[in-house]
């Protein structure tokens, strides 16, 4: 088995990442208000940066304080007068989610983008899944998604505008053995993001999904090294013959955020280097 690289430094590479965007015309992103969850690594860590490098306002969410601190000064090291707003708070906790977007409206004024990205994995054989297990990803990645969508669209409803984008997945589309829990959260984002988009579209917002296949994060360095997936035959089943890229997600969103994307509503945008086109085993 190949071993995938090491993403500690190659995870978020802020250089990178900005030669990949500044070509691109996201002016209107500038000085927006996106409040990113899951920000402290992985797709959420890059979608500060993307966000950053195009002038946004940044309320960071995680539920590890180190990442999230690290993140924080690396972004103001980066890109010096960036205003980056951090709390530590879990998403399945409404209260917590309340009180945190109460607190970035309070110090920016208002919530333009919601970046709904905190979630994990989960790979067992559905015999074995446990209910705690069960419960924990159905809590994470829909009952968090809801409460983070609900308190920032009050807000964005109220001004009259607003952009959320939901991290669902590939798996969210398609079926795999061994995620029942996993595939079934992610399917509920989706159809979460589908009715949230006709609900609040006649007052301004949109509601769209991005469906990432595999990306080279830590959490799939860690699945690679405990023997959970084969990176060869990952691969192999990929007609990209690649993962995808953090930053590949995050310029993805930024687009959808934009206003390039402004007739864009209730998608789920699949990026997985063509995994769910390929029907061939």
């Amino acid at each position: 088995m190949s071993n995938v690289q090491d993403t500690t430094q190659k995870d978020i590479d802020a250089h990178a990442l900005h030669a990949e965007v500044q070509y691109k015309n996201f002016s209107d992103l500038a000085g927006k208000v996106v409040f990113i969850t899951g920000a402290g690594s992985g797709i959420g860590r890059a979608m500060a940066d993307a966000f950053a490098v195009n002038g946004a306002r940044l309320a960071l969410l995680d539920i590890n304080a180190e990442l999230l601190n690290k993140a924080q000064q690396e972004l103001q090291q980066t890109w010096p007068g960036i205003e980056v707003e951090t709390v530590v708070a879990s998403i399945t906790d409404d209260v917590a989610v309340e009180n945190a977007v109460a607190a970035a409206q309070a110090r920016f004024g208002r919530i333009d983008v919601l970046l709904n990205n905190a979630g994990i994995s989960m790979n067992k054989p559905t015999l074995e899944l446990a209910a705690a297990d069960w419960r924990r990803a159905i809590d994470i990645n829909l009952n968090g998604a809801f409460y983070c969508a609900q308190s920032a669209a009050r807000r964005m409803i109220a001004q009259g505008s607003g952009v959320i984008l939901n991290t669902a997945s590939m798996y969210g589309t398609v079926a795999a053995p061994e995620r029942a829990a996993y595939c079934s959260s992610k399917a509920a984002v989706v159809m979460l993001t589908k009715v949230l988009a006709v609900e609040w579209a006649p007052s301004g917002l949109r509601v769209n999904a991005l469906a990432p296949g595999y990306v080279q994060t830590a959490l799939t360095d860690e699945l690679v090294r405990t023997g959970r997936m084969d990176f060869d035959a990952l691969i192999a089943r990929t007609p990209a013959r690649r993962l995808g890229k953090t930053h590949e997600i995050a310029t993805l969103a930024l687009f959808l955020a934009s206003d390039s994307a402004a007739y864009i509503n209730g998608q789920a945008i699949v990026a997985d280097g063509g995994w769910s086109a390929y029907s061939y085993i």
